[in-house]
């Protein structure tokens, strides 16, 4: 008897190493805690949102962001990820990037940022990081 669907291992597929990104050529790195570039896509982390590290609103903002974006970076470099489409149908955002959700062992990479407080859920309550 062939196991379902629902039955199967999740098999994360996707791997590879994530430098913080810098200089215009960008192919696979992070660019903050919610936007990186895989395989020369530009991604957007659909189910979180971090502080800003281009633009903050505050020296606590950006500190913040920074701890946000080297944890992602650590959580992709940790092994092999699954990258799924948004739970609300959007494929791309309004400056066209891919929206998807940086999964392992079927689990959001982002509900960790979020659990450590570096973080928000998308759609949720907005926090004052400033």
């Amino acid at each position: 008897m062939s196991p379902t669907m629902a039955e199967k291992p999740h098999r994360d597929i996707e791997r590879a190493h994530f430098p913080i990104c810098s200089g215009s050529h960008r192919i696979t790195c992070v660019v903050d805690g919610d936007t990186i570039w895989y395989r020369g896509s530009k991604i957007r982390i659909a189910d979180i949102d971090t502080p800003e590290v281009s633009r903050p609103g505050c020296e606590r903002e950006a500190a913040i962001g920074r701890r946000a974006m080297v944890r992602i970076q650590a959580l992709l470099n940790a092994g092999a990820f699954t990258l799924s489409p948004a739970s609300d149908g959007r494929d791309v955002d309004r400056f066209g990037r891919k929206l998807r959700v940086v999964m392992r062992d079927g689990m959001s990479l982002g509900e960790t940022l979020i659990a450590e407080g570096l973080a928000e859920r998308w759609g949720g309550p907005k926090v004052a990081w400033c």
